[in-house]
């Protein structure tokens, strides 16, 4: 396994680069998906970079912007990478620094290993339930190989504060539908003092993971590829991620590729 952690954080770190060449450019092109999302060449680019390195363990691939095998065809996968290259385009858009590159190692339905790196601050999370989770400052500065074990040495193992801060609820800053808004208001009400903060990407699931933040909830359906990583890292540092009204764990690889509505939370604060 330990090759594959060490080329996803390859793969992670790379795609990053070239979406800040992007990111720092002003020759941005924005294009329309068929669902109406956006998306920019920093997306494709970073998708090309990420399979061409992960094609290299021989794990077939999900990813946001390529075309999928059909279910009959994925279900027989007993390993898979889930990936989301630039997650936040929207942010990314607005050049306001919450964007993330997002990889996960999926194992029988369920998230082994994940990475996320944020290119702005260029910093890496990344870990899993079996094997810690692991945040390194200043990559671009330390790392000198892609060697899994010489990076998790370096890094700082998760959650990043011994008592979490319970006051906090994030949100998604783009997507804040209105079940989930009602949901935290009901968590409001029997937990005064809390206050929602506002995040894109996958830096809810980095919050969460680090002990800055309590609770995530959404009640709106998501891609996969959206929180496979997240859930893989934040499960590393000791939190829970279920649906949020059956507390059932949640599996990946599905047919629609959409995650149900979910609720990460630390463990017995």
């Amino acid at each position: 396994m330990i090759f594959e952690f060490s080329k996803a954080i390859e793969a992670a770190l790379n795609a990053g680069i070239e979406i800040m060449h992007i990111y720092e450019s002003e020759d941005l092109c924005v294009n329309t998906k068929i669902d109406s999302s956006p998306v920019t060449q920093a997306d494709i680019a970073a998708s090309n970079i990420i399979e061409t390195i992960l094609h290299r363990t021989h794990i077939p691939i999900i990813c946001e912007e390529t075309t999928h095998a059909p279910y009959s065809i994925r279900s027989s996968w007993n390993k898979v990478w889930i990936i989301d290259p630039l997650d936040g385009t929207k942010d990314f858009i607005e050049r306001n620094g919450e964007f993330t590159v997002n990889i996960a190692l999926i194992e029988n339905n369920i998230p082994l290993f994940g990475v996320i790196y944020i290119p702005v601050y260029d910093t890496l999370y990344f870990g899993g339930q079996n094997y810690g989770s692991y945040m390194l400052t200043q990559c671009s500065l330390r790392i000198d190989s892609f060697d899994y074990e010489h990076i998790a040495s370096m890094s700082v193992q998760l959650p990043l504060t011994a008592t979490c801060n319970t006051n906090i609820i994030v949100a998604s800053r783009s997507f804040f539908d209105s079940d989930t808004q009602e949901y935290i208001e009901s968590f409001i009400a029997q937990n005064p003092g809390s206050e929602i903060k506002h995040l894109g990407s996958s830096l809810k699931f980095l919050e969460v993971a680090t002990g800055k933040a309590y609770v995530y909830p959404r009640k709106s359906h998501i891609h996969e590829w959206d929180v496979a990583a997240g859930h893989a890292i934040a499960e590393g540092a000791g939190c829970i991620f279920t649906t949020i009204d059956t507390h059932e764990r949640i599996g990946y690889n599905s047919e629609s590729l959409l995650c149900p509505a979910f609720i990460l939370q630390r463990k017995n604060l």
